[in-house]
Parts: C-alpha cells; structure tokens; sequence
C-alpha cells in the first residue's frame, strides 16, 4: 500500500482526488490549512494541517509519504498573497517532499499559464507559456520548482462538477446577463469532469515511472466540445429556456462591456481552446469516458444540486 498525501486536500479539486486515491487503496495524508478534510472511506487516514503561506508549518509534514498530489493553489488575490502561496509555497512545499524522500511528485496547475490565444489541438511541447495575471504567472513559478524536482504537471482547461464554484456558475451568470442565444457558437473547448481528473491525477501518481512519457501532460477529454453545447448543458443546469434573436460572440463583447464579471466568463467560451490530452490517456493505458456531451453533460444537474459533495 503506497501512502498518498494530497495537499489542498479540502478545495475543490484536491476532495475528488483524495476520494480517488482512497478508492484505489492508498493510505492517505491529507494537508488542509484552513478546514480539515471529509475522511473519504474506511482506509488509513492522517490528517495534517498546514499552510503554504507559512513554510515553517510544512515541516514534517511529508514524512512517510510515497507520493505527493500538490492541488493547493490560491485563485484571485493580491499578486503578494499569490507569490506567497502560489511560488513560494510551492516551492517550500516540492522542498519538503525531496527532504522526506517522497519518490512522486504531481502538481496540478492550469492551461492558463498559456495566457489569451487560440489553441488547436496543441501538446505542452509545442506551446510557450505567456501568463497574463498574477494568478497565472505564480501558478507558472509553481511549475518551474515541481519540473526542477523532477515532478509531473497536470494542465486542464474547464473543469466542472460538484463543488465547483467558477465554470458553471460563470457561465450561468453569462447566460443570464444575454438578451439572446448562443447555439452557433462553434469555439471547441477542453473540458473534463472534476472526478475524471482525479482519476488522471492519481493514475499519473501511482502508474509505474515507465509508463509516463511526459513532464507535463494536458488533462481533458481527447475530443473538444463546441462552446454551444457546453453553454446548452449550462443553462440546462440553471434552467433557462433558449432565447432569441441569435447572438454572435462579438455582439455579446459589445452587450457586455460594462459587466465585467459576464465578460470574464465570455472570454472562456469564444476562442478555440482546445489541448491535445492524447498522451495521459494513452500512458495511463484508459479509455476516454466518451464525449462530454454523452459522458458528463448528462450528470451535470445532479453534479450541482449538491455542490459540496464529492462523487
């Protein structure tokens, strides 16, 4: 049995991946600075309480642990607080890891290190990182220190599904704040569910080194989805009934120039944002869940009737 410690183990993400690792019979540690985690299953549990922005608190906390899935990260902010948790944490805590002799080491950053563009089907090798915000530029920091430890980053795009607080509920907001629809909104998009990440999070943590081909991997469904079926499976969720006249993504820009908030959610939708995600799924020797129109979209009601659980 492989002791599996999962930092941010109480945020959205790092709750799905402990439920993973527990159900693939890992002993787990589970790290929380702030609330201490839902003990997911009847299997070996150690609670540690630890915070990023604290490096001191780190110590021993990686001791006996085989396998590191690093999910904390801090999202919004002050550029401060985000170097602290973000850059430096993450480096005290990849620091800490090496200490202990922890022999894995996979962190979960964000296609957002890639800044604004237009990404068609695209591998990590092939892209620059070009940050744009705070966030995303200590996120990068934060993936420098795990690859210089010689660890394995994870970069998905949207990712939804119980406890998620931003994809779903912005584009909803986006949604409502239209005088009209979106059904020929053709951008393609990486998505995955939240527990099919964890499925690939921990599968990359616990496959044999052999298996893995790369230092960073995309983490997404092999097929994109075109922007109006993910904002048809959105409202679905909100229950909104489509709407006309027919709007195009730079009429809803112009509708939407003084709501900031919907056009943060817009900007996610009307460019091709699409990662090629072919070698995790191939490493890890799974078969993609289907399409997400077919796989996930179906679930997502239930998935955001009780947001706090895991699935």
């Amino acid at each position: 049995m492989k002791t599996v410690m999962i930092a941010g183990a109480a945020g959205f993400a790092g709750r799905h991946v402990a439920a993973e690792a527990a159900r693939q019979g890992a002993a787990l540690v589970l790290m929380s600075h702030r609330r201490t985690p839902d003990r997911p299953g009847a299997g070996p549990v150690r609670f540690v309480r630890a915070d990023l922005a604290q490096p001191d608190s780190l110590r021993g906390a990686c001791d006996g642990v085989d396998v590191l899935l690093h999910c904390a990260s801090l999202i919004g902010g002050t550029p401060e607080d985000n170097h602290t948790v973000n850059a430096r944490g993450t480096a005290a805590l990849v620091a800490e890891a090496r200490r202990a002799g922890v022999s894995r080491l996979v962190h979960l950053s964000t296609a957002s290190v890639y800044g604004r563009g237009t990404f068609r089907g695209a591998r990590p090798e092939e892209l620059e990182r070009s940050p744009g915000s705070p966030t995303s530029r200590t996120r990068a920091a934060a993936e420098d220190a795990v690859l210089a430890a010689g660890g394995i980053v994870l970069r998905p795009y949207l990712v939804y599904g119980r406890g998620d607080d931003w994809v779903v509920p912005g584009l909803t907001r986006l949604l409502r704040a239209l005088p009209g629809g979106t059904s020929s909104w053709d951008a393609r998009l990486s998505v995955l569910s939240v527990a099919e990440l964890a499925a690939l999070m921990v599968g990359v943590g616990l496959a044999p080194a052999a298996r893995l081909s790369a230092p960073v991997y995309h983490a997404a469904l092999p097929a994109p989805v075109p922007a109006s079926e993910l904002l048809r499976a959105v409202a679905g969720v909100a229950g909104l009934a489509p709407t006309l006249p027919e709007l195009s993504p730079a009429q809803a820009r112009d509708l939407l120039r003084e709501d900031p908030e919907a056009s943060r959610a817009l900007a996610m939708v009307t460019t091709d944002h699409w990662f090629d995600s072919t070698p995790i799924w191939t490493d890890l020797g799974r078969l993609a869940p289907g399409t997400a129109q077919d796989a996930h979209f179906p679930r997502m009601r239930a998935w955001y009737a009780e947001p706090a659980e895991c699935a």
